[in-house]
């Protein structure tokens, strides 16, 4: 059963699990399952995805329950009036905030402006030998992207050469052998947490928040993060 975050006539969110497509893509490959049908079969009834998770990323998944809702919410989307906020788990210690102005190019090779704020939260280094170095480091960080390009948040921390653990293939693969050696470590450290909009309908603020899933919360163990405000 997927859990529901936010019910209401006109729209439904569910905190999605990591590895789970939202739907049929060319570029995602294929499944036995997506959350579309899945949340479908779930509550009984049709419903319309609003914007799109990475399969790997969990979180704040919005669906409409009707095409009118949707073409409201989309409008919002697309006006850049709705606020994501992501956690990562990043490879080193980065700058405590930074805004990352780099373009991206999309599946169609069209570059496309992205623009991605993050603030670090907590950093960490443990005992685990990598390369010349005898301890590794990394941090918690909170990113908030203004655009929404495919992959952003991963080719953006790709690119100020901090990637997300667990990320292929904008990731470190060293550091994804490592972790899956010597802690059976494969997940993507990336979680879409809050969501915020106006109500489509009412106008009402709605700020929707997904608790991280249970090995985003073993590997913040592992590094000594203090998650709780997200569990």
């Amino acid at each position: 059963m997927l859990e529901i975050l936010y019910r209401d006539e006109h729209l439904i969110a569910i905190n999605k699990p990591s590895g789970l497509l939202v739907h049929k893509s060319y570029y995602s490959g294929q499944a036995d399952t997506y959350a579309i049908q899945e949340l479908r079969d779930q509550i009984g009834q049709y419903v319309y995805p609003v914007h799109r998770l990475d399969r790997k990323t969990s979180g704040v998944l919005l669906f409409t329950l009707d095409k009118d809702t949707l073409r409201i919410m989309s409008d919002q989307f697309a006006a850049r009036e709705v606020e994501k906020k992501y956690l990562a788990i990043l490879r080193g210690w980065a700058p405590e905030e930074e805004t990352i102005d780099y373009d991206l190019v999309n599946e169609d090779e069209i570059q496309q402006n992205a623009i991605t704020y993050y603030h670090r939260l907590q950093t960490s280094e443990i005992d685990l030998v990598f390369g010349k170095h005898q301890t590794s480091r990394y941090c918690l960080v909170e990113a908030i992207p203004e655009t929404g390009r495919f992959h952003q948040l991963r080719k953006h921390f790709k690119h100020i050469l901090h990637p997300i653990l667990g990320c292929r293939p904008h990731g470190c693969n060293k550091q994804n052998k490592l972790w899956l050696e010597t802690f059976n470590m494969n997940k993507l450290m990336l979680h879409a947490h809050q969501l915020v909009f106006n109500h489509p309908i009412t106008n009402e603020k709605i700020t929707l928040n997904a608790t991280i899933n249970e090995e985003f919360k073993r590997v913040g163990d592992i590094l000594s993060f203090d998650l709780s405000a997200y569990s």
